[in-house]
């Protein structure tokens, strides 16, 4: 008879707690077991969990407790298009972007990313004049993963140099026009509602400054990148160059819709098509493949080891390629906005969910955080990603050396040093896991990319909560409004700050 979720739970906490070095002298078999790589047509990705303390038992374990929570009837859900935001009444159908999910939502998908490759096309024609600078205007994800994948993907001679700009703070917003032509610039406006404060406060800044610098039109020079097309059309983009997405596509999984607009601007179009692929790829993977061999649940299985039954309350991404160096910014808001929940779906207590998600750049961090990691208090398990080819075309020791530092570490933490010195012993048994790309090519960031979604949605299954919405985000936006509208008192240390600062 299957166990509840938590029978699952109480058999999980009763495992024994050897150390990695133990792990690995008792299973010579271990790297196999806990390797595999993920082939994407001409690359490919090795994803090694070994580092980590899962044992043929906890998976075992584990894979009772993803049958106790209804993982394999979630995932069909999702596949299939049905509600799996309940708060909201939605579907989450980011993977019909990339062509595996409800048949309707698939061709709808392929409908409107054959109108953004019309448009994309033609304005690398010079239908539209000359074309040298974006600014990609949007914040939280209709940002984070355009900037991410266009700083990956752009870096060598892109056809479009693209700005990304977030902040509402008016200097990121100088800087991309201290970077751009007005004469050669197009601005896009990516806000699922278009009604985002940070967002058209931009969008209008640009305007303003396109017009200042002599630009007849400026209103003609903006791509809509939205849900609401009637909005834009209010706000007065023209039709033609509103590119709409799906209301089932959350804002943090929209970069593979017209969200990604930017990006096929920068790379073109057959590369933002390869990108698709390596996340379709994935998707297949997740969707037909069960229990342990499943790469995202196998890696959600030891993130709930960590956070729930070893309580650790933080999670670390160091890439080591500075192309993926945005990569834990984009993280930090997938995981932490999708999992960092308090309660069920059922509205319950939800006991520990989302660890913090932070990292850095090898070998960067090495001289900056690392020492807590090795000889600090805090259990921190750690994600290495690093790439076999190099993405420069220096002297071969530099990639050589960086893939030494990045390998070194993990070995390092898992070994550690023991010395007569308490000031230079190293406790050791500290757990990582290595993502070893072939290439940080299109469809290799495609797939990294889906990778971590498909993870995240295992682990808030497991876990019994709502990844697709994010109410925690909505307080702070409310208290904003109320200040711009004035006659409302808050408590004195705020009182204080916005008489210091003039505000309100």
């Amino acid at each position: 008879m299957p166990l509840s979720r938590d029978e699952a739970w109480k058999a999980l906490a009763l495992h024994p707690d050897p150390t990695l070095a133990e792990l690995f002298d008792a299973d010579e078999n271990r790297v196999d077991k806990l390797s595999t790589r993920l082939e994407l047509g001409e690359t490919g990705v090795r994803f090694d969990w070994s580092k980590t303390h899962l044992t043929d038992g906890l998976l075992k374990d584990f894979e009772a407790l993803a049958e106790a929570s209804g993982f394999a009837e979630m995932r069909a859900k999702m596949f299939a298009g049905a509600v799996v935001n309940p708060t909201e009444g939605r579907a989450a159908e980011h993977t019909a972007l990339r062509g595996v999910g409800k048949e309707s939502s698939v061709e709808e998908a392929e409908a409107l990313r054959h109108r953004m490759k019309l448009l994309v096309e033609a304005i690398h024609q010079g239908v539209l004049g000359e074309v040298k600078h974006l600014i990609h205007v949007g914040i939280g994800g209709s940002a984070l993963g355009p900037a991410l994948a266009v700083d990956a993907l752009a870096r060598d001679l892109p056809m479009v140099d693209v700005h990304v700009v977030s902040n509402i703070d008016g200097v990121a917003l100088e800087e991309a026009f201290e970077a751009c032509d007005p004469a050669t610039t197009m601005i896009a406006v990516a806000s699922k509602t278009f009604t985002t404060t940070e967002t058209m406060t931009n969008a209008q800044s640009a305007l303003k400054w396109l017009a200042d610098n002599g630009v007849d039109d400026p209103t003609g020079r903006v791509v809509a990148l939205t849900a609401a097309p009637e909005k834009a059309v209010e706000w007065g983009v023209d039709e033609t160059r509103i590119l709409p997405f799906a209301e089932s596509v959350g804002g943090r999984y929209s970069l593979w819709s017209s969200i990604g607009f930017p990006v096929a601007m920068a790379v073109g179009w057959d590369e933002f098509e390869d990108m698709l692929a390596g996340a379709a790829a994935v998707d297949a993977h997740f969707r037909d493949t069960d229990g342990r061999a499943n790469l995202p649940l196998r890696a959600a299985f030891a993130d709930l080891f960590y956070s729930r039954l070893k309580g650790a309350q933080t999670r670390a991404v160091f890439a080591y390629d500075e192309r993926l160096r945005l990569l834990p910014d984009y993280l930090q808001q997938l995981e932490m906005e999708s999992n960092g929940k308090s309660v069920t779906v059922d509205g319950e207590p939800a006991g520990p969910t989302a660890p913090i998600t932070w990292g850095g750049v090898g070998t960067d961090a090495q001289h900056a955080v690392f020492q807590l990691l090795h000889q600090g208090t805090h259990l921190v398990p750690i994600d290495f990603i690093a790439s076999v080819e190099a993405g420069d075309t220096l002297d071969a020791a530099h990639h050589h050396i960086l893939l030494m530092n990045c390998f070194a570490q993990g070995a390092a933490l898992m070994a550690g040093k023991a010395s007569d010195d308490p000031h230079r012993s190293y406790a050791g048994n500290r757990p990582s896991a290595t993502i070893l790309c072939d290439d940080i090519d299109a469809a290799t960031f495609g797939a990294l990319v889906a990778f971590h979604e498909h993870r995240t949605f295992a682990a808030a299954v497991m876990m019994d909560i709502n990844p697709f919405d994010q109410f925690g985000v909505e307080l702070g936006k409310e208290i904003a409004k109320k200040i711009e509208k004035g006659g409302e008192k808050f408590d004195a240390s705020t009182e204080a700050l916005l008489k210091a600062a003039g505000v309100g």
